[in-house]
């Protein structure tokens, strides 16, 4: 079941079902996307388990958007680490395997040795999808609280979904004989089938943060409070491990609730960065711009932030001047 180190279910995506709660949802296994975000920076600890959190979290809300779309998980905050953003490419076509990207922005010398979630501070986590040309793009943001990442988008889901989620998530550097230490990943995500709200429907909000708890009653909430019970069960080495397969780890855990899967959907690091955009993000610039952009060389350089690709242009080819003059 391995090829090398990597196993066949690595970087892949399970949504399920549970037929008997009225619950949906994914189990994700990432380890090559991981290792091809992290390998672009040299972060240090605290941030390569902030970016691995939001990567692995980005894979499992992603996987619900359409072909073609974008998703974009982002943080901005006031504390060490200052910005994270991900990006989720939705496959080409059917089969197609999605794409992910992720960035973190951070002032080394505030890092401390506390808790990753503790070297964000106050600021907002937000969820972003562009539905293509034409299409206005929809966000929603919650504060940076729960003291994790997963606690965030839990909270987003509940304030700005009215979908009752929960994440139990595993991330960490795997040691093997043999192969080179790498950070792997592992998550379950479930969400409560969408209906309407009570809490909504009796307009008895409060005006704090919403909760899972908040928005389901009677069966409903019965069920819920079940299933994330059996949820609490699962061990670390069952979401990371390469003993147990996603399908065998539902079983595990929610055979009584008549577990259905559907197709995988595999997942690949991917950058969509390259010269001709640079060449367009830079014709907004006059040539005055740009010649304070080029170097002692006679370039002007741009890196890409999240795959580390260097473009060199020549100075005379960009700007919107270069453009005027060459029609393009």
């Amino acid at each position: 079941m391995t090829l090398g180190s990597q196993l066949v279910w690595d970087d892949t995506v399970l949504p399920f079902q549970l037929d008997a709660a009225d619950i949906r949802g994914r189990v994700a296994r990432l380890d090559g996307v991981l290792g091809g975000i992290l390998k672009q920076h040299n972060y240090p600890p605290q941030v390569e388990a902030l970016v691995a959190e939001m990567a692995l979290l980005t894979a499992l809300i992603g996987q619900t958007i359409k072909l073609r779309w974008k998703l974009q998980l982002q943080v901005q905050s006031k504390g060490a680490v200052r910005m994270i953003s991900t990006d989720y490419y939705g496959p080409e076509k059917e089969g197609d395997p999605a794409r992910i990207r992720a960035y973190a922005s951070y002032d080394a010398d505030r890092l401390t040795d506390a808790a990753p979630f503790d070297q964000v501070g106050e600021g907002y986590f937000a969820i972003m999808i562009d539905q293509g040309k034409g299409m206005t793009p929809y966000q929603g943001i919650t504060p940076l609280e729960g003291g994790s990442l997963a606690a965030c988008a839990e909270a987003y889901f509940a304030q700005s979904e009215q979908l009752p989620t929960r994440f139990q998530l595993s991330f960490g550097k795997s040691s093997e004989p043999g192969v080179a230490e790498h950070w792997r990943a592992g998550g379950v995500m479930l969400q409560h089938m969408p209906k309407a709200s009570p809490l909504m429907a009796k307009g008895e909000g409060t005006g704090e943060l919403l909760a899972a708890t908040d928005l389901l009653d009677g069966d409903a909430s019965e069920n819920w409070n079940r299933v994330n019970i059996l949820l609490d069960t699962v061990e670390e080495m069952e979401l990371i491990g390469p003993q147990v397969p996603p399908n065998d780890l539902l079983l595990r855990l929610f055979h009584e609730e008549t577990p259905r899967v559907f197709d995988t959907q595999p997942v690949r690091f991917g950058c969509t960065c390259s010269e001709d955009r640079v060449r367009q993000s830079l014709s907004i610039y006059s040539a005055r711009d740009i010649e304070k952009m080029t170097t002692d060389d006679g370039r002007v350089t741009a890196d890409c932030q999240f795959c580390g690709a260097h473009y060199d242009l020549d100075p005379a080819s960009v700007g919107f001047e270069a453009d005027a003059q060459t029609g393009e």
